[in-house]
Formats: structure tokens, sequence, C-alpha cells
């Protein structure tokens, strides 16, 4: 046997569950940039196959089906895009919140297919996108609440004020990418700026959640 064989020989081999692990998130890997401007609707199987280099029935075989595959893909992204909103906490708050949205607009202007299958439904009236969309938002919340009032537990009327914030991110965000008519800086100062309006407005009915000093107006 010769030395190179023997070294190789050697080597720890991964396990059986560690190469599925990891044939897999090649696969989401894959996924996430076939889905990353296409539709749900327009890839099929065989496109998906074809332009991944894989046999349909490897992707059968970890996902069961193309709405699994789509459903672990957008599970994936939108894992990526909480990770980064949870990031930066010893950030002084505006700056935070600033990385936050700069953050959330990236993912949409590079994801568009994915962004608005989150944000609007995706497949038809599917539960379990709805229930990632729901899941992004309380994130977003818990994060602003986070970096505004130092903790995650909020009063019910705070967490509708900061909600109806994202709800409306979430509209101007979807018509932005649609009509990309303003740069991404002021479009993230746009946002940045009319969350302080809605901490203002929590502060006016629930003194119990003062807006912090970058969002007053005597800030």
């Amino acid at each position: 046997m010769k030395i190179s064989e023997q070294r190789d020989a050697a080597r720890p081999r991964p396990r059986g569950t560690e190469r599925s692990h990891a044939r897999r998130a090649e696969l989401i890997a894959i996924g996430r940039k076939l889905f990353a401007d296409t539709s749900y609707d327009a890839l099929s199987m065989d496109d998906i196959a074809r332009q991944a280099h894989v046999a349909k029935g490897l992707i059968y075989y970890y996902f069961r089906s193309k709405r699994g595959y789509y459903l672990a893909i957008v599970q994936d992204s939108v894992a990526d895009l909480v990770t980064f909103a949870s990031k930066g906490l010893g950030l002084p708050a505006r700056d935070r919140v600033e990385r936050t949205v700069d953050g959330y607009l990236r993912y949409a202007e590079h994801n568009q297919a994915a962004y608005r299958t989150i944000v609007s439904g995706g497949v038809g009236f599917d539960t379990e996108v709805q229930a990632i969309r729901d899941g992004v938002r309380e994130a977003i919340v818990a994060t602003i609440a986070e970096g505004a009032y130092g903790r995650r537990e909020i009063t019910p009327l705070a967490r509708m004020g900061l909600l109806g914030w994202v709800c409306g991110v979430e509209g101007a965000t979807l018509d932005w990418i649609d009509r990309p008519g303003l740069s991404r800086d002021v479009m993230r100062e746009l946002l940045v700026r009319t969350l302080g309006g809605a901490m203002r407005a929590i502060e006016e009915l629930d003194p119990a959640h003062p807006a912090p000093r970058p969002a007053r107006r005597d800030g």
C-alpha cells in the first residue's frame, strides 16, 4: 500500500449521519441559489434536479417532495436572517436597529422570490410558510424590544406597536424590491425613522416603555 493510501486509510471518515447532514446542507445551498429569484411554481422537480446536477430521487430521499424541499430552503434562509438580526447586542440601540434593518433589506433584495413567499403566504394557503413568517416577525419584534427596552418580554400594547411596524416594513419592502427607486441606505433610514415614531406612540400610551433616546424628538 502506498504512503498516501495508508494516510487515507488512517484518516477518520465521516459517519453516515454526518455525511447525510452534509449532503442535505449541500442540496439546500443549491436550492437557495435556484429559488433566489425564481418562484416555486416556475421550477419542476426535473428542472431542479437538472440544474443541481443530481438525481431527482436524491431530493425525494432527503425532502420527500418538492414542497418539503422548498420549505427546508426557506427555513434555512430565514434562520440566517434571524441569526444576523440577533447579533450586535453590544452596539448602541440605534446602531443595532440600523444593522437589523439593513440585514433585513439585504436579504429581501438578494432573495426576492423567497422573501415574497415568506411575507405573502407563498404556495397557496400554506400554514407552514405562515408559521415561518410569524416566526420572523416575532424574532424581529424581540430583537427591537431587547435593543430599545433591554428586555424581550414587553406588554401587549408595546408588542402590538412594534408588530405593526414590522408588518408595515414587510409591505414597504415588497414594494421596494418590485420598484427599486430608493437606495438601500435611504430605505433603511426611512424605516428606522418610522420605528422612532412607533416607539414614541408606544410611550404615550404605555409610559412603562419609554422610547430610547435616539427615538426621541429631543434626542
